[in-house]
């Protein structure tokens, strides 16, 4: 009976370390935030598809983080996706006629807004739009149209 009991306890034990061993893992790699300005300007993009993209994502320029998702909403006249980003200001240099993809992290990760450096001479500010976009490519759509393509190869 005393054996079980000890058993028992070093079971609840190990249970109890893999919770919180968990819940330190999903602290530490969700929602870090890794971007912090103390002045920002605000940016905007219109795509014709977001794919999954949230409210707190990065926007990257060359694989760094310069600025974040500030909002991800639908305009119901226009009948696209209207996304509204800060950027760090030290970061003001950024040509007017830049691109913004929406890229995903991996093969499965979270997505992204990746920018794309332009050539003007002139410099996104506070209230810019993006001109030139790239909506989100979407998996599920890629694998059908492979598989109904390559259906209608097989006469």
């Amino acid at each position: 009976m005393r054996q079980t009991r000890s058993v028992e306890i070093a079971t609840g034990m190990f249970v109890l370390l893999g919770m919180s061993s968990l819940f330190f893992l999903t602290t530490q790699t969700t929602g870090g935030d890794d971007f912090q300005a103390t002045s920002v300007y605000t940016v905007e993009a219109r795509f014709e598809n977001v794919g999954s993209l949230k409210d707190r994502a990065p926007v990257a320029m060359s694989g760094v983080t310069i600025g974040r998702v500030t909002n991800v909403r639908f305009d119901p006249e226009m009948l696209d996706a209207e996304v509204t980003f800060v950027i760090d200001s030290q970061y003001g240099q950024i040509p007017d006629d830049s691109d913004a993809s929406i890229l995903t992290a991996g093969l499965l990760g979270s997505q992204y807004i990746g920018l794309q450096p332009g050539g003007s001479d002139l410099y996104l500010e506070e209230g810019s739009e993006i001109q030139f976009t790239q909506s989100a490519i979407v998996l599920e759509n890629l694998i059908s149209k492979y598989l109904f393509s390559a259906g209608g190869d097989s006469e």
